[in-house]
């Protein structure tokens, strides 16, 4: 015979594992300091001003 469950007990069960692992996902992506983003951020821009130096032609010209 099959075991009896109560699917409000799992549908809730489900939904906090759920929330659970977005609040994971977020603290990844939106837990980072002020200072490492900006740093990281001006990094970006300094290697991409040294890429677009190094640029035979400008994309305006083809």
């Amino acid at each position: 015979m099959a075991e009896i469950i109560n699917l409000n007990q799992f549908r809730k069960a489900r939904d906090k594992a759920d929330k659970q692992a977005r609040a994971a996902e977020n603290r990844v992506v939106f837990g980072r300091p002020k200072k490492v983003k900006t740093l990281a951020e001006k990094k970006a821009a300094i290697e991409s001003d040294r890429l677009e130096g190094h640029r035979l032609k400008s994309p305006d010209e083809e």
